[in-house]
Formats: C-alpha cells, structure tokens, sequence
C-alpha cells in the first residue's frame, strides 16, 4: 500500500481547479506523497487540467458537460482512480491550503486513532476569496466548524433531505459530528473500497446518505480545530469568475436527462435508504442502527422528527 494520500476532486466547469491543484502540492509537506484523482467536466476542447509541481501524481477523467449526471456521480467516479493510498481526502475543486495541510490532517487522525480506527474528518471549511489574485481568508473561529441541522429545518412532506451548516465552536479538541462535509472529508484510504460512493445520488441529500451510511458501518465522526483547508464560495465577493452549475439552464439543455429528473431520483434513492431498503454495497451498514442516530443527534427518520440536539454542536 502507499503511504501517501488520494485526493478525489470532482470539478465542474471550475476556473478555480488549476489553482486548487498547485496550492494542494505547494503548501504539501510532502507534494510527492499527493495522489490527485480529478474528474474534470468541462465543455468540449477545454486543456486538461496540468500535473502539479512537486512530484503530485496526478489521474484524471475528462467529461463533456452534456455529458455530466450531477455531483455525486462525478464523486463516485473520482473515487473509483483511488489507487490503494493510506489516506483519502474528497474536496471540491475550489480550495485553498494552509501549510503543512496533509502532514496535520494525518496528525489529526492518528491522535483519535485512525488509521486502526474508523472515522472521518469533515465539515463545511472556512471560507477564502480572492484580492488582487491572492487568497485571503475569511476565517469564522479559531476552534471547530460543528454542522448542525440550520435553524428552521424540518422534514418535508415528500422527501428526507434537510438543510445543515456549520457552527463555530471555541475548543481546542475534536468534536463528534454526525454529519459530514462533502466537499472536504479526510479518512483511512480503505473508505473508498469499503463505502464507494452512490453515484445514484444527485446532489441535495448526498451528505446524509453518507453520514448515515458511515455512521451505521461504525465509522465514527469529527469536527478537528484549525482545519488546514479552505473553501471559495460561489459568491459575488469571492474574487474569482463565477463558475456555471450543473443544473443551470443552459447546461440542462444540452442532455436527454434533465436535472430535475436526477433529483427527484436522487431524492427517492435518499427515501430508500433510509428505510432500510437493500440497495447493496450503498446501503447502510449493521454496526449501528437509525434509532441509535437518533438517540445521538436528534434526526430520527423513523419517526420524521427532529430534536433540540440536532441544531446544537455534539460536546466531546
């Protein structure tokens, strides 16, 4: 096995993606440790994304946009170019590194146990943006990003997908999480073989599959302080030209299958989950049940309710 670190990236008609790419091995400690697994959609002709200095390997797919099928299915084939690494880091394409970024991360998950233990690293990073080219952070809090359910949310009527954010908290220790960020989730690299991601997944609700599929296969998981990543919203304030989705409307022209179809899938591939349906190697696990999340955070799918706990950050 290698002792380095897989890097999935998918990106999406992203501008930001060359620069994520050289910051990732520049601020590295060890840039030849880096594996990048990028899948790049972008229209037709476009260069492809360079390798990065510093000895980064680097295996990517190349997509046309009418071609693309939504986030989660460009995760799950990134993924797929995991190549046996010790660590695994899924990003998205717009990101930025503090130094010394993955010798801390490994730091962080050796002293909670890993890699004998099963966990993840992961929340919603602080933000950057750009000034005059350069980034600059936007930071929220010198401690931990906690997400939690965001005030107001409740279940709907025809689906389970809820709305979630992240919360500062002032500590110098991890937190336990119950959910997961997934532009930004660090682990042992044997999660990419073990909970390949659900490349039936659209997009909204793609993070409490994930959660609830880690948490019930005993995948225990955290908020770290001083996360080394950072995160350029799509904003206009980020400084950097604004990058299309895939469910604008001129996109969605381009394909057979429309957006919308993809997430009402998605949305009934959420459903099924949750009620314990069989669906294989993207089902949940039997180490831990739903009604034991329930009684740890407070979102209890069973019953369609939600706690007081869920909108709180876990204490440790």
């Amino acid at each position: 096995m290698s002792m380095g670190i897989f890097v999935s990236i998918a990106s999406y008609c992203d501008p930001v993606l060359p620069f994520t790419l050289e910051r990732a091995a520049a601020m590295a400690s060890d840039p030849a440790g880096l594996h990048f697994g990028v899948v790049d959609q972008s229209p037709a002709g476009s260069p492809r994304p360079f390798l990065p200095t510093g000895g980064a390997r680097l295996s990517q797919v190349q997509l046309d946009v009418a071609d693309a099928r939504g986030p989660c299915w460009a995760r799950a084939i990134a993924m797929s170019l995991y190549d046996g690494e010790a660590w695994f880091l899924q990003l998205d394409s717009h990101m930025d590194f503090d130094p010394g970024w993955d010798e801390r991360l490994v730091a962080q998950a050796q002293e909670l146990g890993a890699p004998a233990r099963d966990l993840v690293l992961t929340t919603y990073p602080d933000a950057f943006r750009f000034v005059d080219g350069q980034p600059v952070r936007q930071p929220t809090a010198s401690g931990v990003l906690a997400q939690v359910l965001r005030p107001g949310t409740t279940f709907a009527t025809d689906h389970p997908v809820l709305s979630f954010e992240a919360q500062p908290v002032q500590s110098s220790v991890a937190l336990p999480a119950f959910h997961v960020g997934a532009g930004c989730l660090f682990a042992p690299g044997r999660i990419a073989q073990q909970l390949p991601y659900d490349p039936w997944l659209y997009f909204h609700g793609e993070e409490q599959a994930y959660a609830l599929r880690l948490y019930t296969h005993g995948w225990d998981l955290f908020h770290v302080p001083g996360l080394p990543i950072h995160h350029l919203y799509n904003d206009p304030g980020s400084g950097a030209p604004p990058r299309p989705l895939h469910w604008d409307a001129a996109h969605d022209a381009l394909r057979q299958t429309g957006w919308w179809s993809l997430e009402q899938r998605s949305r009934a591939r959420l459903a099924a989950l949750v009620a314990g349906e069989d669906l294989g190697v993207y089902g949940l696990g039997s180490a831990r049940t739903l009604a034991a999340y329930a009684d740890f955070c407070g979102i209890d799918y069973a019953a369609r309710t939600l706690a007081p706990r869920a909108f709180t950050p876990r204490l440790p």
